[in-house]
C-alpha cells in the first residue's frame, strides 16, 4: 500500500471502540458507528488480556473490512501484525514511530502528540501518516490529559503535511470548531458511543465534514 492509499481515508469521524469486554456488544457499537458514517474505527482496549483482546479485535477487523473502513489497532503493535490490521496507533510509552513503520511499512501508522506540536514534526519525519492532538476539551475518558486546546490544533497544522486528529471532549457542539483549527478526523468515544442512538450521533458528528459545513469553517478564522 503506498502513501496515497494510506491517505486517503484519514479524513471524517474516526471512532475509537470504548472499553467493552462483551466482543458482541463492541461489535453492535461499532457497527452502528460505521451505519452513521464513520470513516476509521481504532479498537482501543486497556482492561483486557492479550488473548481476549485478539478475541475481540478479529471480528471487529472481519466488520471493517466489508465496510471499506480501516481498523487501526491501538498501542499494540503485535497484536496489529498478528491480525493483519489496517495500522496501529501509538502513545507516549507505546514504542518507536520508526521502529514501528519498520515492521508495518504498508500500514496506517498513527502518533499521539498530545499538546505538543513539534512532537508532531518528529512523528511526520519518523513516518507517521497522521498525528493525534488533544486533549482539545476537556475530556471524561481521561479527565486529568493535559489540555491541548484549539491553539494547539492550529500550531501542529502549521507545522505537519499529513491528516490531524482532533481528540479529547469532542462532541456534535464543538467538532466544528475543532475541524476550523485544523483537525481532518475528529477522534471520539464518549460521544459517540454512550449516545443513545451511535448511529445517529456518528451522522451529527460527520456533518462537520460535509462540503457546505467544510467550506464554512475553513473560510473562517481559526478560534483559539
Amino acid at each position: 500500500m503506498g502513501a496515497t492509499e494510506r491517505l486517503a481515508p484519514l479524513r471524517g469521524l474516526y471512532a475509537i471502540t470504548p472499553e467493552a469486554p462483551d466482543p458482541a456488544k463492541l461489535l453492535r457499537l461499532v457497527a452502528a458507528a460505521l451505519d452513521g458514517g464513520a470513516r476509521l474505527v481504532q479498537y482501543r482496549a486497556k482492561r483486557l488480556s492479550a488473548r481476549e483482546r485478539a478475541a475481540a479485535a478479529t471480528p471487529l477487523l472481519a466488520l471493517c473490512r466489508a465496510r471499506g473502513v480501516p481498523l487501526i489497532v491501538n498501542d499494540d503493535i503485535e497484536l496489529a501484525r498478528a491480525l493483519g490490521a489496517d495500522g496501529v496507533h501509538l502513545g507516549r510509552d507505546d514504542g518507536d514511530p520508526a521502529r514501528a513503520r519498520s515492521l508495518l511499512p504498508g500500514a496506517i501508522l498513527g502518533v499521539s502528540c498530545y499538546d505538543d506540536p513539534e512532537r508532531a514534526a518528529a512523528a511526520e519525519r519518523a513516518g507517521a501518516d497522521y498525528v493525534g492532538i488533544g486533549s482539545v476539551f476537556a475530556s471524561p475518558t481521561k479527565p486529568d490529559a493535559a489540555r491541548a486546546g484549539l491553539a494547539a490544533l492550529v500550531q501542529a497544522r502549521r507545522r505537519v503535511r499529513i491528516p490531524i486528529a482532533a481528540i479529547g471532549g469532542i462532541t456534535a457542539a464543538n467538532a466544528a470548531d475543532a475541524v476550523r483549527a485544523g483537525a481532518d478526523m475528529l477522534a471520539v468515544i464518549t460521544a459517540l458511543f454512550d449516545a443513545p442512538d451511535v448511529a445517529a450521533a456518528a451522522r451529527s458528528l460527520s456533518r462537520s465534514f460535509e462540503p457546505e459545513a467544510d467550506t464554512h469553517a475553513r473560510t473562517q478564522p481559526a478560534a483559539l
